[in-house]
């Protein structure tokens, strides 16, 4: 028997798939998620992890530049002003340089938010590490 599903062309138009896309909200609400992830396993002294979720960050806000190209510089500038030192704290292990850049990044993140007219938007990292992975030191 022949499966019909897989012989059909697609049917949604370009904008239909455009619609389907996450918007600017889903998106940061997955990157307040990872920056979270990132700070506790980096106190606790899983950095790999740390840098797994800052490149997380990283990948989500490039692909918030192309489905809301109107934050591309923004973007662009936070990556490489902010997030590649992060970045490079952690590679580095450096706890002190990592928490220094952590807060500079979160400040900044903010400080966008209010420059894109939405200053009831102020990301704090809360105060308890996440519960649904390990962030103690690597194995």
């Amino acid at each position: 028997m022949k499966d019909d599903a897989r012989e059909k062309e697609p049917t949604l138009s370009l904008a239909e798939i455009t619609r389907l896309l996450p918007g600017t909200g889903e998106i940061m609400a997955s990157v307040g998620n990872a920056w979270w992830k990132c700070a506790y396993a980096a106190r606790g002294g899983n950095w790999q992890l740390a840098a797994y979720f800052a490149r997380r960050v990283r990948g989500l806000q490039r692909k918030l530049a192309v489905v809301r190209p109107k934050y591309a510089d923004d973007l662009d500038a936070f990556e490489n002003d902010l997030l590649a030192p992060v970045l490079s704290a952690l590679d580095a292990r450096d706890g002190p340089a990592f928490e220094r850049l952590y807060a500079s990044a979160t400040d900044r993140a903010n400080e966008l938010h209010v420059k894109w007219a939405k200053p009831y938007i102020t990301w704090v990292l809360p105060g308890e590490p996440p519960k649904d992975l390990e962030l103690g030191p690597e194995r």
